[in-house]
């Protein structure tokens, strides 16, 4: 979610440069933006405080930042804005709004308010260095001629994915109409997208198959993208493609939904008032059925699409 912030902000900031400190498997999602300097880095070569230390005084010998900026706010960067600091740098971090987010996931509370989206946080943190930016929160689409439709019926935490028989008749439906392409990673997820691709007509399960730049080429070039509250919608922002995402124990409130996506094309048992219970999609269900998931209807879906 960094990405298209970044790109906004060093349009409306030309002189400015900025040197993104990231896993090097990420660097795809950076590589087009003028003015970004990728530095990759294994962190399992820098551990613990010392490591760290050996990181920071790396960093500083080969590209001399003016200001440091954490958009992560995780141990790690927390020490190494320590060390920063310490060494006489000037240090910005996003500010998460913790509290905010755990009144907003208490089942409990009635009152649900849309908090300040992430990318926005992102934002603030070189609005706060004295810089001005203002986001379009606008999709950018990089290809010219689009068709297909993407599907990424996976995500990280049970919360925040559709059960799976849901999914696999949503894309019997699709495809009689449309060609429908399937993404995932690792070994379960791609045996059963091969599986579907199998039995399903029209379809083609690209999991496994793709590095990480090639699947942003690919989703550039589909009519639309149908994600989960997971990666793969903010991979559809990346490169301009609309996407219909799928929410449930996780709420658009809290405040990633993708950049330039529309709360239009959201999808979500509204009026479950114990939702959102949870801003990652990490935490069981409360009621303990999963209703946020287990009944939703898949038209609802085919009506957005």
């Amino acid at each position: 979610m960094t990405a298209p912030v970044f790109r906004e902000f060093l349009e409306q900031n030309p002189d400015v440069e900025i040197v993104m400190v990231s896993r090097k498997n990420f660097e795809s999602l950076f590589i087009d933006i003028p003015n970004v300097i990728f530095k990759g880095i294994n962190l399992d070569d820098y551990k613990g405080f010392f490591g760290l230390n050996r990181l920071a005084n790396q960093l500083i010998k080969e590209f001399h930042p003016d200001y440091i900026a954490n958009l992560h706010d995780v141990i790690r960067t927390k020490v190494l804005d320590k060390i920063y600091r310490r060494k006489g740098y000037k240090v910005f971090k996003i500010n998460k709004g913790k509290e905010e987010k755990e009144t907003l996931t208490d089942i409990w509370n009635l009152n649900k308010v849309q908090l300040r989206r992430t990318v926005e946080r992102y934002a603030d943190v070189f609005r706060e260095m004295g810089f001005e930016v203002t986001l379009s929160n606008k999709l950018r689409p990089i290809a010219n001629e689009k068709s297909g439709i993407g599907f990424a019926p996976f995500a990280q935490h049970k919360g925040k994915m559709l059960p799976l028989e849901k999914s696999y008749e949503l894309v019997k439906v699709l495809a009689k109409k449309e060609k429908v392409y399937f993404f995932g990673g690792g070994k379960n997820e791609t045996e059963t997208l091969e599986k579907w691709e199998n039995e399903i007509p029209n379809t083609q399960s690209l999991s496994g198959k793709l590095n990480l730049k090639q699947e942003l080429d690919k989703i550039a070039e589909l009519e639309l993208m149908i994600s989960m509250d997971s990666a793969n919608m903010h991979l559809a922002s990346l490169v301009g493609t609309r996407c219909v995402s799928i929410w449930g124990s996780t709420h658009p409130y809290a405040g990633f939904l993708g950049f330039g996506q529309s709360e239009n094309d959201v999808v979500q048992i509204k009026d479950l008032t114990c939702r959102p219970c949870s801003v990652f999609g990490d935490k069981e269900c409360f009621r303990g059925d999963w209703a946020c998931l287990e009944e939703l209807n898949i038209q609802k879906i085919i009506e957005k699409i």
